[in-house]
Formats: C-alpha cells, structure tokens, sequence
C-alpha cells in the first residue's frame, strides 16, 4: 500500500485542525495552535512527495465530492516534486510563523496573528500541497482557485495598517484572476477537443487535436502560468504582494507558490499535450530571458528589502522558464538526452530556490520585525545585533549568487551545461537562442551578485541609520528554529545534490520525456550521462575552504615576525565617519543605473525653491530620481487609463430611467432570440 494517499488525508486532517484552532483559540495558544496545523501538513506533504519521487504512484476518485465533474487526484513523480517542495516549505515557515505571528497581531486583533489569518494560513498550506495532486480540470481549477483565494486573504492581512497593502491586494486580485481566466478558457477548450476532462484522457486525445488549436491551448495556458510564476511582463502582481504580505506568507508565495506556474507548463506542456512545435519553446525561452535580466535589474535598483527579493524571485522564475523551453526545444529537434537533462536542471532550480528564497525572506521578516523598516537606506548594523539573522541571510544570498559553496551555484551549472551541449542541436534557431540564453544567465549572476552585495554591506554591515536600527535585537527562538531548517536544506541541497539524482530522473520522465538517466549520482557526486561530465560540490567546498585558510592563515604566520605599531588611523582632520558618509543601497546602485540608463529609463525631477525677495538667490534645491517599472509604466498604465475613459463613458448608460432599462432588457431578448435563430 503507497504512503502517499495516507499522507495526503493526514495532511487536510492538520490543516482543517490548524484552521480550526484560528477562531478557538487566543493569544499566543492561537499561533501556536495554528502554527503546530500548518506544520504537520506540510511534513505529511512532503511526506508523500519523497514517497513519489522514490517511484509510488497513487489515485483516487471521489466522484461524489465536486458536483458533476467530482474529484479527481493521481500523483506522479513530477507531482511529487513540486510536493515534497512545497511540504518541506510550509513545515519550516510554519515553524517561523509561529513566533512571527506572535509579533504582528496589530490594534484591534488585526494582522498577521489575528484569528482570520491564522484560520486561513492552513488551508493555503494545503492548496499548496493538493495542487500537484490534481488529475482532472476541474479539480485543478477549483484547488488553483482556492489557492488564489486564500492568498489573496493573506496578502490583505495588514490592510488595517498601511493603504499601500489594499492596493496591494488589488493588483494581485485582478491578476490572479485574469490568469485564471486565461486557464480556464485553456483547460476547457482542451477538454472540449480531447474529448475528456481528466488528465489521463486529455493525454490520449490530444494527439487528435488540430495544430492551430493545440497552440492556441499551449499559448493561453502558458500566459497563466507564467503569470502565476512571475515572468515579465505579467509580473506586475508580484512586487507589490509580496512586500505588503506577512513576511513568511511572502516566504509560500515566493517559495511554493509561483512554483505551480512552472509545473502547470510542464504538466501541460510535456504530459498532457506531449511536446510541440519549436515556436512554443522558443517564445518560453524569449519570456525566461526577459524576465531573468528584467527582475535582476529592478532589484539592483530596489532599497526596499522585500521588493528586492520579489523582483528576485521573477529573475529565477525566468532562468526555470529558460530551462524548461531548452527542454522543450531539444524535445522538438529529437535530442531527448539533451531535453531531460535541461529539464532537470530546470526542476533543480525549482528546488533550490525555494530553499534560499524562503530563508531570504524570513531573513527580512526578521528584520521587519525588529526594526519595523524595510528600506535599506535606513537600516544598518544589524550584524552586530542581529548575528544569527545576518548568517542565515549571508548563506542564503550565498545560494542566491550562484557562486559555490551556495545551492544555486549547482543548478545553474547544469542549465549551462546543458545549452553549452546543445549547440550540437542543427538549426538557426539553436544556434542563436542557445548562446543568448548562456549569456543571460551569466549576466544575471554577475548582477545578482551586486544585488545581494548591496544587501548585505547597507543592510548588515554599515553603520546604523536610524534609531529602530540601532536598537535592533535578535528574533525569538521559534523564528530562528525555523530560518535553521531552511538553512540546512539550502546546506544539503549545496553539499549533496546527488541525493536527488534519481528522484530528477523520475520527474524529467514521469513528463513525458524519453531521456532517462540523464541526471545520476549518489550522495556527494553529480553525474551527467548525456554530456559526459560530472561535479562533486562537497570537494568544491573542500577546496575553497582550504584556500581561504591559506589565504588567510599565512599573512598572519609571516606578520608575526614583525613588529607592529597600533595608532589612529589619520582621518584628514575631518574626525570619524559617520553614517551619512557611507554608501547607501541607491548609491551602490547607481553605477549600475547608469550602464543600463537606456533599459530602466529612470526619472528625475529637480525643484528649485528661489529666496521670496530675489528670483536670483536659491533657498532649497530638491532633488528626485526614482525608477519605475517602465514595462509597468509603458504597458499597464495605457491601458488602466482605457478602461478608466471607458468607464466613465459607460456611467451615461445608467441614466435612472426605468424606460430605458426596459429598453435594454428588450432588445437584448431580441438579439438573443436572433442569435439562436442563426445558430439554429
């Protein structure tokens, strides 16, 4: 008997606990309570997730559960990646909430440890867990409706507090659900040509369904993923929630949550329409690309912390997306050995950056919760005060850089080694599309580093500027608990990746890719089959390790047969430095706005306040440059202002006049009655 159906039913037993425990409990019992729920049902997620990665399969009909259509759950090892994913997320945030939560209950029982949030933390926990488990399309609308639902509730959780959290919840409704409407046209019109709406009769129709219908499937489907994983230019959603969120709801947005845009592209994508054209993938590919450098760059101009691991996570989604059209790509030209070791490289970067992404925002909400700021410029000092915080927050932006010993270093070493390899793939477009996408990922760790360099000395290691920072202290031992479970994963996924090799390789063909054993190892070693090549972290680690205590243990062994002389420092006469003198996080990002003037295409404004008795004398001269979205400002902005003429056009309809309402009310009885005529 599999593990993984009793494993799910112990999964929506805690959750349903955890959420009842929100309106029956108080005080701290209600976080702990709800915490405790939210926990355990991501263990017994994770739980079935290994269990399938270890190659158990499991299914289940309820056909009485949902009206008409009923439920339909099937988990495969592809499935079971994006679950173990997400239940080792949700238990190792649940365990910070519980001491965030406490923290953040605000006046009048509002905010992140009110009853309502903690009623519904469990149960957006338990979407994150079903959601792979879904093999029917109405099952999968409904959980990625709930999902949408119950984070949404989250994200307007401090609504109370700042009117920036209800535009917030704004955007991230109306965007959420205009992907779910893309989704819901997609999944339908191929339920409708396949002759099936479960998964396992979408697979076997869908090779009958015409070509112009199975890409216009492919295009709407994947235009709601994407927009669930953050891509760019549907982004728009995702700066904005995040940094209003509860900081760990920030941590299953960002870490489990845009992870579902990626598996419904290679659900569908793969499985269910079984590959397709090389235009679909290079369109993925051309998506992943802009979204990489896109994101990277308004990070490296962001002093708010949150927003800046937001725009980092778009930037990861886009390096996924990359790998998975690679994927898509060599599928198409008949490489398969190629397209399952891009796809698990892509798979791997799933993993890992939820490890890195979810400690990096605990990191900030620990913060958050000890100075009340976000913003760089302010911050300051914190590693004196908060040490275990800035470890955690250096390991995880270690893994955030890709550079070893970090977790992200591995995963993007094999998406490289994969389109390095595929240059041997006939055709223009591999040959074009291939080395562009090498030169996105290395320039988006090169400004991926200046990102995190950024945050680290302005955030951590300056000096303090501002008085919440300077009387900063270190998080509750709950928070920290839960920042230590998410840092030894970010270790294990560092040190032995191998251990998931066989559990890749099961995913990439549980897709539909017939590949196999493109991924292999054990333990400490990573094997290539496809490429002939292999990497062994734990020895990379070692040798560094080494060179850095030489580095550093022989200056010292030399300088000790030297006399040396401690003074003061000569300071020019201007006396000690002070905070004001040191590099801000805009200032460190200036540099880099100017090489990339032309693409962020920042504004300024200059405001010059004369002396009231001569135009020629200055008072005050106020200077301003900020940088937007411009995709945001470019795109979204024409037509927001549309629809806003649009609707004020609109308002002359609703005149009052019962006479003309009637009016309506016939003719559209009568367009009705014609319009059936002619169809008949």
């Amino acid at each position: 008997m599999s593990v993984i159906g009793p494993a799910l039913g112990a999964a929506a037993g805690l959750a349903g606990a955890g959420a009842a425990a929100g309106p029956l409990t108080s005080g701290r019992g209600r976080a702990t309570a709800a915490g405790a729920g939210t926990a355990g049902a991501g263990i017994a997620g994770l739980v079935a997730g290994v269990a399938a990665l270890g190659g158990a399969r499991w299914s289940m009909e309820l056909p009485g559960l949902l009206p008409l259509a009923g439920v339909h759950l099937a988990v495969d090892a592809l499935s079971g990646l994006f679950m173990a994913v997400a239940g080792a997320v949700v238990a190792a945030v649940a365990v910070y909430g519980i001491g965030y939560a406490r923290g953040h209950t605000g006046h009048g029982g509002h905010g992140a440890g009110s009853c309502g949030a903690q009623t519904v933390l469990p149960l957006f926990a338990l979407t994150l867990v079903l959601v792979p488990a879904a093999a029917s399309v109405s099952t999968f609308l409904v959980l990625w409706e709930l999902m949408a639902l119950t984070s949404l509730l989250l994200v307007l959780a401090e609504h109370r507090e700042r009117s920036s959290v209800r535009e917030a919840g704004v955007w991230y409704a109306v965007m959420t659900h205009l992907g779910f409407i893309l989704l819901l046209i997609g999944l339908v019109w191929l339920a409708a040509s396949a002759g099936g709406e479960d998964f396992a009769a979408l697979r076997e129709g869908a090779h009958d369904v015409s070509a112009p219908v199975r890409g216009a499937v492919f295009v709407l489907l994947a235009a709601g993923f994407t927009s669930k994983a953050g891509a760019v230019p549907l982004h728009a959603w995702l700066p904005r929630a995040h940094p209003e969120a509860p900081s760990h709801v920030s941590a299953l947005m960002s870490a489990a949550m845009v992870n579902l845009g990626i598996y419904g592209i290679v659900r569908v994508g793969f499985d269910l329409l079984g590959g397709g054209p090389l235009w679909w993938w290079l369109g993925l590919i051309a998506v992943g690309a802009l979204s990489a450098v896109y994101g990277i760059l308004q990070a490296a101009m962001a002093s708010d912390l949150k927003r800046l691991l937001a725009y980092s996570t778009s930037e990861n989604m886009g390096l996924v997306l990359i790998g998975v059209g690679a994927a898509g790509l060599f599928a198409a030209s008949g490489n398969a050995a190629l397209a399952a070791l891009a796809l698990a490289a892509a798979l791997l970067h799933v993993a890992n950056h939820s490890a890195f992404k979810a400690l990096l925002f605990c990191a900030a909400g620990s913060v958050l919760r000890a100075t009340g700021l976000r913003d760089l410029d302010r911050l300051g000092g914190l590693r004196a005060r908060m040490p275990a915080t800035a470890a955690l927050f250096a390991l995880a932006a270690l893994g955030a850089v890709a550079l070893p010993p970090g977790n992200g270093f591995i995963s993007e070493w094999l998406l490289l080694q994969s389109l390095i390899h595929g240059l041997v793939v006939p055709g223009v477009a591999p040959a074009i599309v291939l080395p562009l996408g090498g030169a996105v990922i290395a320039l988006s760790a090169g400004l991926a580093a200046a990102v995190f360099v950024k945050a680290m000395g302005v955030g951590f290691f300056a000096r303090p500027r501002s008085e919440q920072a300077a009387n900063a202290k270190e998080s509750p031992p709950s928070m920290l608990a839960g920042m230590g479970l998410l840092a030894a994963a970010c270790a294990g996924l560092a040190l032995v990746p191998g251990v998931l090799g066989s559990g890749l390789d099961r995913a990439v063909a549980a897709a539909g890719l017939a590949g196999r054993g493109a991924v292999s190892g054990g333990g400490t070693q990573l094997r290539l089959e496809a490429v002939s090549a292999s990497l062994s972290p734990l020895w990379v680690v070692l040798a560094l390790t080494v060179a850095l205590a030489v580095a550093a243990g022989l200056p010292r062994l030399i300088d000790r047969r030297r006399r040396r002389t401690k003074d003061r420092l000569w300071d020019c006469g201007g006396g000690a430095p002070t905070p004001r003198m040191a590099y801000t996080a805009t200032s460190f990002a200036e540099p880099l706005q100017r090489v990339f003037d032309d693409v962020l295409a920042p504004e300024q404004d200059v405001n010059v306040t004369p002396v009231r008795e001569s135009a020629y004398l200055v008072e005050r001269v106020r200077y301003q440059r900020r940088v937007p979205d411009r995709l945001e400002h470019r795109l979204y902005e024409p037509v927001l202002a549309g629809l806003s003429r649009v609707g004020q056009e609109a308002r002359r309809l609703a005149s009052g006049s019962v006479h003309l309402y009637l009016g309506y009310g016939f003719f559209a009885l009568v367009a009705l009655f014609v319009a059936l005529v002619v169809g008949w």
